[in-house]
């Protein structure tokens, strides 16, 4: 009878402990050393490793997971499962760990309010004394809303989604080897923002407004990157913020929020296909600094005379941004005190620049807003063309009327990039979990006021002359547009003073610059040379 009673006993216990386990990290009623939610827990529990099939294109593989990854819809707020890989880079075979979990947000109480996914890639064929000089690149996408499947998965990842030479889906779905990472020469982490991938509050009780907003984002992000870069012990590395998008926004405040509130000094700041950072830009400025997009695109699609069409891009555009700076915008400046000869002068010029009928230049009063042009350009041939890509044509419902009923680069990427983040997660850093993947979360209402990034982004290479900058535009990237990227850099420093620490590249892609194979090799060389070039010779001081 005693017998059977310990027996009894000891399995109710182990089932206990085995719920305990399951949902210690997941956000219910968490007990003490769990926070709210149960954060901080599984990071503390002691290692239990599993050897699991090799991924494709990638060696033996061990997984070490603190607390197994559950099938469930209730995140584990810290935890991580570790993979070992190799990947070839540049004909050289570079073995890394890869890290698939969780960190938490904490109130001031010391709570876990919220799990931030992240992948950690760290090379290890190097010394602790060599890693303590090798880069550690921090990754953000945009939307607000989206993941960092993006860059990840398409720019600088050790693995990369397959599509076709321009970018395109194609099946079957699949990955291979990215050759052009930038693993070689950095570590890189990838972090997805609240309610973005597997990211999530703790609960349905936090109040999801302390993360949605320009401010809110950059703060809780900061203290979430200073914890990151202490439990990995890379305080000596010199450090890299790289954002696509609206993650230009996040990347451009970070700069100044993790100098100035967290003491951590970067070595450069990447924005890719940035935003207008907060930047002010109203009325003829506005309006006239689209042109140079209007004139790639039209280009891109030969829709141009002979003369224009003929010539290389590069050199075409130069002349067209003259054009936008000499004659247009004073033009547009003037409105209805313009001659009408003067008018027909200047909507005669743009309409050949832009590919539209002179008579329509002249009809919008010189203004072509990038809406219509998107429904305007190939409305003769029956196409629209992408907003964030317009290299990419869709089909309306109707020929007429002034906007698209859809963006097809964003249903083309989509299409390509959800299979292969699901494949990738799960197959080959097997994180196992029922949470539903968020390619683009619910983040709304955002808080978009007070926008002063790309201002505090200057005051921060004031403030440290190890930082510098580098900006990667798509010419046919009609969203955030490469000529209003040049603007915000123009604008960011009007006394120049700080020119020799920034950089502007274009390419001839859109939004991803990286989708287009052509660009993908030309781009991650230019992040290495980046890199090397923005980590000063040992023993440099940091002074003007």
């Amino acid at each position: 009878m005693k017998k059977t009673y310990l027996l009894l006993l000891t399995a109710i216990c182990a089932i206990s402990l085995t719920a305990q386990a399951q949902r210690g990290t997941g956000g219910g009623g968490g007990g003490q050393g769990t926070g709210a939610g149960g954060g901080g827990f599984a990071g503390r529990q002691g290692a239990g490793g599993a050897t699991t099939a090799a991924p494709s294109g990638g060696s033996s593989t061990t997984t070490s997971n603190p607390l197994q990854i559950s099938k469930s819809r209730i995140l584990l707020l810290d935890s991580a499962i570790t993979t070992k890989h190799t990947v070839t880079i540049k004909g050289k075979a570079v073995p890394y760990t890869a890290a698939a979990g969780t960190q938490p947000v904490w109130d001031e109480d010391g709570h876990a309010i919220a799990g931030i996914f992240y992948t950690y890639y760290e090379r290890t064929d190097i010394t602790d004394e060599q890693r303590a000089t090798r880069p550690l690149v921090i990754s953000f996408n945009g939307g607000p809303g989206t993941g960092s499947l993006w860059m990840e998965l398409g720019y600088t990842g050790p693995r990369k989604l397959k599509i076709d030479d321009e970018g395109y889906p194609i099946q079957p779905y699949g990955l291979e080897d990215n050759s052009n990472s930038i693993l070689d020469v950095a570590d890189i982490v990838y972090i997805d923002p609240v309610n973005t991938g597997y990211s999530r509050t703790a609960n349905s009780e936090v109040n999801k407004a302390q993360f949605f907003g320009v401010n809110e984002d950059i703060r809780y992000l900061a203290t979430w990157i200073s914890t990151f870069v202490s439990r990995k012990n890379r305080w000596a590395s010199p450090k890299f913020l790289i954002g696509e998008s609206y993650g230009t926004t996040r990347a451009s405040g970070l700069a100044l929020e993790l100098q100035d509130s967290h003491w951590m000094y970067l070595n450069g700041v990447i924005l890719v296909s940035p935003t207008d950072l907060g930047i002010e830009r109203s009325g003829p400025a506005a309006a006239a600094l689209y042109t140079p997009y209007e004139a790639a695109t039209a280009w891109y699609h030969k829709a141009l005379p002979a003369e224009y069409q003929n010539r290389s891009l590069p050199k075409y555009l130069a002349e067209v941004e003259k054009f936008t700076l000499d004659e247009l915008t004073p033009a547009m400046t003037k409105g209805g005190m313009l001659s009408n000869s003067e008018r027909k002068s200047v909507a005669a010029k743009l309409a050949r620049y832009i590919g539209i009928k002179e008579s329509v230049v002249l009809d919008n009063n010189l203004a072509i807003s990038a809406g219509f042009f998107w429904k305007e350009l190939l409305r003769s041939k029956g196409y629209t063309i992408g907003r964030l890509d317009s290299r990419y044509k869709g089909i309306d419902r109707d020929n007429g009327g002034t906007r698209t009923d859809y963006n097809p680069e964003q249903q083309s990427w989509s299409h390509s990039f959800t299979p292969a983040i699901h494949i990738y997660l799960k197959d080959e850093l097997k994180y196992k979990t029922d949470l539903e993947y968020l390619v683009y979360g619910p983040v709304q209402p955002w808080n978009n006021t007070v926008n002063r990034t790309g201002y505090n982004l200057r005051q921060a290479m004031a403030e440290n002359p190890y930082l510098h900058l580098l900006v990667q535009s798509g010419y046919f990237d009609g969203a955030c547009d490469y000529f209003n990227a040049k603007y915000s850099m123009w604008q960011m420093d009007p006394s120049g003073r700080l020119k020799d620490r920034m950089k502007w590249e274009g390419y001839e892609s859109g939004h991803m610059l990286y989708l287009r194979k052509p660009d993908a090799a030309e781009a991650c060389d230019n992040l290495r040379k980046f890199l090397k070039e923005s980590v000063a010779k040992a023993g440099t001081p940091a002074k003007y």
